[in-house]
């Protein structure tokens, strides 16, 4: 193999000495992702600036320089001989290799929309239904028992009421709720 890559133009050995070891380094990436070794992108920006912000993505990162790389190696060895201007090729692999990097970026944002917070929390039950379950007694006298569907999950919670005692079975909506869960709710 590197007597292959010794004999060939010092400009077309260049993009084999980058595809090569991108290529490998893209591979184990594409492994560990779907083995779940790579949850996060792993890479620090090594100065100071928010690149956070609102973006779900950072530009400047290891993962898109891999995809830049790979992009621009790999265009360039395959029109080496198609394209005679030095210039054009090289213009021609970078063109190739932001959109590499821009399709990954453009996945990743679609993918990241796919998640989705299922977390409960108890004010997200302000204004909704719920069915008592255990009888409420009147005027903060007790506690009774509702349940409530909140993101398509049911939930079992202690309530109170201010005015009339509410029998089993009646609707109620949620007025307020509290850190722990329990509920003021009226018929």
């Amino acid at each position: 193999m590197l007597e292959y890559l010794n004999q060939l133009e010092p400009s077309l050995r260049t993009l084999w000495y980058i595809a090569i070891p991108v290529s490998l380094i893209f591979l184990g990436q594409t492994i560990m992702t779907f083995f779940g070794g790579d949850a996060t992108d792993g890479a620090v920006a090594d100065f100071d600036s928010n690149l956070e912000g609102d973006m779900p993505f950072q530009l400047f990162t290891f993962r898109n320089l891999i995809n830049f790389l790979l992009g621009f190696s790999w265009s360039g060895i395959t029109f080496y001989h198609q394209i005679n201007a030095m210039w054009l090729l090289v213009l021609v692999s970078f063109l190739v290799g932001v959109v590499f990097m821009l399709v990954f970026v453009f996945i990743l944002m679609q993918v990241s929309k796919l998640a989705e917070d299922n977390s409960f929390v108890y004010h997200e039950t302000i204004g909704k239904t719920a069915e008592v379950y255990l009888k409420i007694p009147a005027h903060k006298s007790g506690k009774g028992k509702v349940l409530i569907s909140v993101k398509g999950s049911t939930h079992e919670l202690d309530a109170y009421t201010e005015e009339e005692g509410i029998e089993t079975g009646s609707l109620v909506t949620v007025i307020k709720a509290d850190e722990t869960g329990l509920l003021l709710v009226k018929k």
